[in-house]
């Protein structure tokens, strides 16, 4: 079972082309179902003798853990793209996962920031029109030197640039930090963005992303300059030592932000998402080109949308008209 495993991790890397979370996901999804198919101190139940009816009693086994329906939901995903590829494998004769229903999730619709609050955020931002002086970091002894202090002091032009790109692209965190020179058509305005499935799209960025990003290459060229060991020449957002940015930084920095803008706002990367979908909407954009910016591979992802923009006309309608 674990020779399987390994070779069905290596068909969603190389021929799927699967994102690294991916990957990670549907091999840990996997690694959970063998550990449910193997009884303590026994053998691994062998996968011709997997039907229906044990994924159904991993699915309750799930749910005796308290996990939500969306975990379930992405497991059984895993499993039936594993059976799928054990059959054409020949390890089994059937997909025993595509006889179990996926549970029925609720249709959440996200709460998506105005384009004034969205505006009033960026403005806020260092280099901004309305931006406020970062408070000083506090001295820890003489451990801290002029160098270190003089390159974070430069570190909110990179956050302004990743922040701006976020909203005028709709990028995917992934997306952001996967970024290279290479990927920008800096006279254009154009972006090439590697997305899920490692599908390429083709997106523009405005004249603010642009005033924010001509502001951090010289950042970028310093932090190379200064880096020690090997820094990565190719990234787009780097850190401090010089290495790509990693999601789980971006999304601090985003938090940081939020908190020194001292409003109710709590955004994270996909909330800018949401908001660079919806504005697009609002203001007249076809839906079909706003799937293709956002790189969804079907119609129905993007027309959850629709339901956003429909909430905020009825609470416009509800608030001004006088017999609402």
């Amino acid at each position: 079972m674990k020779e399987i495993i390994e070779k069905f991790i290596g068909y969603l890397r190389y021929e799927r082309n699967a994102s690294p979370e991916t990957v990670d996901d549907y091999g840990g999804d996997v690694r959970l179902f063998e550990q449910f198919l193997t009884p303590p101190g026994g053998t691994t139940l062998p996968l011709e003798e997997v039907d229906h009816g044990v994924i159904r009693e991993f699915v309750s086994w799930l749910y005796d853990r308290k996990l939500q329906k969306v975990t379930v939901a992405r497991k059984l995903s895993a499993l039936r793209t594993f059976f799928k590829f054990c059959v054409r494998e020949k390890y089994t004769r059937t997909n025993a996962a595509a006889l179990v229903s996926t549970p029925k999730l609720p249709k959440l619709v996200p709460r998506v920031q105005t384009a004034e609050e969205i505006n009033n955020f960026l403005d806020g931002l260092p280099g901004g029109a309305a931006a406020k002086a970062l408070p000083a970091r506090k001295k820890h002894g003489k451990t801290r030197t002029r160098r270190a202090t003089a390159r974070e002091q430069l570190m909110p032009r990179r956050d302004r640039a990743m922040i701006e790109l976020l909203y005028a692209c709709g990028l995917r965190v992934s997306e952001l930090v996967g970024l290279n020179l290479g990927s920008f058509d800096r006279a254009g305005q154009m972006l090439r963005v590697l997305g899920k499935g490692r599908k390429e799209r083709v997106v523009p960025y405005g004249g603010k992303a642009q005033e924010a990003l001509e502001a951090y290459w010289p950042v970028r060229d310093r932090i190379l300059g200064e880096a020690r060991g090997t820094p990565n020449a190719e990234a787009v957002f780097l850190n401090p030592l010089g290495g790509r940015l990693s999601d789980r930084a971006v999304r601090y920095i985003l938090k940081k932000y939020c908190l020194l803008a001292g409003s109710n706002l709590d955004l994270h990367p996909h909330s800018l998402r949401h908001a660079f979908a919806t504005h697009l909407l609002n203001d007249g954009a076809d839906l079909r080109a706003i799937q293709e910016l956002l790189g969804h591979a079907s119609l129905s992802t993007t027309q959850r949308y629709t339901q956003t923009s429909i909430r905020q006309l009825m609470a416009v309608y509800d608030k001004s008209h006088p017999h609402a």
